[in-house]
């Protein structure tokens, strides 16, 4: 299964829909998170569809990470954008409460999704065939043990990582007290206990659907997590962007390379097998090795790229952010969407017809939802900039410091 994990919304820039205003010299900024986050979801939204064709094309077709390691990292290094930095300027109190806050919120969007997927697979049923493995059989059979859906003590396969960002975001401010002391110190705890998980994978979360426990087991993933927000720390040093080395950017490239080589489904695209290496498939449930330095060669090569950077700030890249600034909306919307997409293909088979019909309305759905967002944002913030120009066009007087502010 792929999957993704919404982080916070950080926006790094403002527009309307896809009508993006120019911006004057030395106001550019970094689009890259939430461009690569975009990019992510909607390679999220193809591969939860198992008989959607464009989910040859994704980034699981090309390496041993996919969409789900993907934001996990984003998460973390947008959790500091929003949260870290905020500690330090309303105290931690005040801080620890906008991050729980947030975790209600996921938690919303979580017990909403559960009672849409469970709803729509039993009335679903009630007309066509729905394979078992859409839910599993103590939700699709009966309700007695929904209760431990919603208090987390069981989680559907297809439900699984809003939990683990609820998790993962619940101890950031634990993750946050100790980058204060050192951020190496934080990284190598962090490394320690994702090393103890691939070595025993049984020391997990309990899930009652499941004997193995959860399927991101959130003792392992917190080392990606906590790399994203490491990571923020020192792009932050460095205008937005990780240091540039020559050296390190040829081996993550070539690294990605064999990476490529190895995930291609040869024998799906009836092609000789030219992977260089016989590897079983990295576990994903514990962040294995292959896995993890595959998703970090990806966002240094991105963070440290000066015309990824150009490109992000581009028309399709302010495309792609604008889904990545709405995450955790959209990611929930195409969730929905690749349910009854799933159900659709399943019950009148998948030809070229459904296939184009599914695809341009899921895109054209969850493209609607995020320039609305989008908008609603904008007039937010003009809401908030409005009470003193309103003032000033009424013809009240100005502060005298603010008349002195804009003599300077």
């Amino acid at each position: 299964m792929t999957a993704s994990a919404p982080g916070p919304q950080v926006s790094s820039g403002s527009g309307q829909g896809a009508t993006v205003p120019p911006r004057p010299p030395g106001s550019r900024r970094d689009h890259r998170i939430d461009a690569l986050r975009g990019v992510a979801l909607l390679m999220m939204f193809v591969d939860h569809i198992p008989q959607n064709v464009l989910n040859r094309f994704t980034l699981r077709n090309v390496g041993f990470a996919d969409a789900a390691e993907i934001f996990v990292l984003l998460a973390g290094y947008a959790s500091w954008l929003a949260y870290g930095r905020n500690f330090e300027r309303v105290g931690l109190r005040a801080g620890v409460g906008r991050v729980w806050r947030r975790c209600v919120r996921l938690y919303v969007f979580q017990a909403v999704m559960v009672v849409v997927t469970t709803a729509t697979i039993r009335y679903w049923r009630a007309f066509w065939p729905v394979p078992v493995d859409f839910l599993e059989p103590e939700l699709a059979h009966g309700l007695s043990s929904f209760w431990r859906v919603l208090f987390l003590d069981a989680l559907p396969s297809n439900l699984n990582i809003l939990p683990l960002y609820m998790v993962l975001l619940g101890v950031f401010p634990l993750i946050y007290l100790m980058m204060r002391v050192s951020l190496w110190l934080t990284l190598a705890l962090s490394a320690s206990l994702w090393l103890l998980i691939n070595l025993d994978p049984s020391i997990n979360f309990p899930n009652w659907l499941d004997p193995d426990g959860w399927y991101f087991d959130p003792l392992a993933w917190q080392f990606l997590f906590t790399l994203g927000a490491c990571a923020a720390v020192v792009a932050g040093r460095h205008d937005g962007s990780l240091p540039r080395r020559g050296w390190l950017r040829w081996v993550c490239g070539l690294y990605l390379a064999v990476s490529a080589l190895e995930a291609f489904p040869w024998q799906q695209w009836g092609l000789p097998d030219l992977r260089p290496f016989a590897i079983t498939a990295p576990d994903k449930s514990v962040l294995a090795p292959l896995r993890l330095l595959d998703v970090l060669a990806i966002f240094y090569l991105v963070q440290s790229s000066h015309g990824v950077r150009g490109a992000a700030e581009g028309r399709i890249g302010r495309v792609m952010a604008l889904f990545g600034r709405h995450s955790l909306e959209v990611f929930s919307a195409g969730t929905v969407i690749d349910l009854y997409a799933r159900l659709i293909f399943t019950s009148f088979g998948s030809g070229w017809m459904l296939q184009i019909a599914v695809n341009v309305i899921g895109f054209t759905i969850l493209w609607e939802l995020a320039t609305v967002l989008d908008r609603a944002r904008i007039r937010q913030k003009q809401r908030q900039a409005a009470p003193p120009a309103e003032a000033e066009g009424r013809g009240n007087p100005a502060p005298a410091g603010s008349v002195m502010e804009r003599a300077r």
